[in-house]
């Protein structure tokens, strides 16, 4: 684990997982973004399309900041909703009046990008493979005002304790926890949502992954009522549209609550295939950094950029690694999916890695 300053060259930041599947990807199996398959439900469907008479009035977001307070136990002085997760990361760079802020990798690269293109200049407390990537907070510097660390972490899928996490907090300095994928994880373990006792606390909330709404952008904010009144002064009138205001209301409610939970739980167990699958292609020098504990997993092979260039003429994209601080070309992060999915995609990647096409070798369907 070590510290670096932010360099003006390096990974592209604004590299994201839709890219590959757009354009020449878009008929390739996708394994690169993490947004649940088979999502929105045609309930939430429903709800959204109910809203679409209301469209004339501007958008009101008082009943679903009620409901996500009340989700969580906090008084609606605490919330704050948002166009998805990455807008409040452009509201924490331009509201916060910060010296020094460090962003622990690798993770999300939004949260820094944000923080450059707002004039910050930007720490980078860089998480280790051979540590498995685990957060050893003493790392941070004591002068940090402020804190970005994702949980469970993207790329690398690992569930940081609450309490390491909380030994990160400091009277005077903001700490960012970027909960996007806490809802795939069985009983949101680790979760800090809810949290007062935490000076300086702010937990970012998306609902975009469980409930494919990405291209509605909805989330929210947790976090001190002065906090959120500094965000809510730099964002613009009515950032919320009207269908993502009854999408949040209907994605914290109960029925929604009790399905993200059975959702969880099958990630998991569908997350426990996937890895086995590649537990399996270790002799193929394949190695996965465990324990994963969200939505995806990530893989470090030998060649990937030309595996990854191999699994697409084989029909399947995944995410590169190399535009992630920290990481290089040798590693992809993998979305989690259903067995049969991730059985075609083991085919392929087995084929990928000897650099041949796994229609002409004959290859037998995975097993299980």
């Amino acid at each position: 684990m070590r510290t670096e300053p932010s360099a003006g060259t390096g990974p592209d930041l604004r590299h994201h997982g839709d890219a590959e599947v757009r354009d020449d990807g878009a008929g390739l199996v996708d394994l690169a973004v993490n947004v649940r398959a088979d999502t929105p439900p045609s309930w939430l469907r429903e709800e959204i399309a109910g809203s679409l008479s209301s469209l004339a009035a501007y958008p009101d977001g008082r009943a679903a900041r009620a409901a996500v307070a009340e989700r969580h136990g906090l008084p609606v002085e605490r919330v704050l909703l948002t166009a998805g997760a990455a807008e409040a990361f452009v509201l924490l760079a331009r509201a916060l009046k910060v010296r020094r802020p460090v962003v622990v990798h690798p993770q999300f690269t939004e949260p820094e990008a944000a923080l450059r293109d707002a004039g910050h200049s930007v720490d980078r407390v860089l998480l280790r493979a051979e540590d498995g990537f685990r957060l050893d907070p003493a790392a941070v510097p004591e002068g940090a005002d402020l804190v970005v660390i994702g949980n469970p972490t993207n790329p690398t899928s690992v569930l940081h304790p609450a309490d390491a996490i909380v030994r990160l907090a400091r009277p005077g300095r903001t700490l960012v926890v970027d909960e996007a994928f806490m809802d795939a994880v069985p009983g949101e373990r680790q979760t800090l949502a809810g949290r007062t006792d935490v000076p300086g606390l702010v937990v970012l909330r998306s609902l975009t992954k469980t409930w494919g709404l990405a291209g509605l952008r909805i989330g929210y904010v947790l976090a001190p009522a002065e906090t959120v009144a500094a965000l809510e002064r730099a964002q613009p009138l009515w950032p919320v549209s009207t269908p993502a205001l009854a999408a949040a209301r209907a994605c914290v409610a109960p029925r929604a609550l009790a399905e993200a939970g059975h959702a969880a739980h099958r990630i998991a167990a569908d997350r426990a295939h996937l890895l086995a699958g590649l537990g399996s292609l270790a002799p193929l020098g394949v190695r996965v950094a465990e324990p994963a504990e969200g939505p995806f997993v990530l893989v470090r092979m030998p060649g990937a950029a030309g595996v990854r260039r191999r699994l697409r003429d084989l029909g399947y994209a995944v995410r590169r690694g190399d535009t992630f601080p920290g990481l290089g070309e040798e590693w992809v992060r993998v979305a989690v999916r259903d067995r049969e999915t991730a059985n075609g995609f083991l085919r392929a990647l087995s084929a990928a890695l000897a650099g041949t096409d796994a229609a002409d070798r004959g290859a037998a369907p995975h097993p299980g």
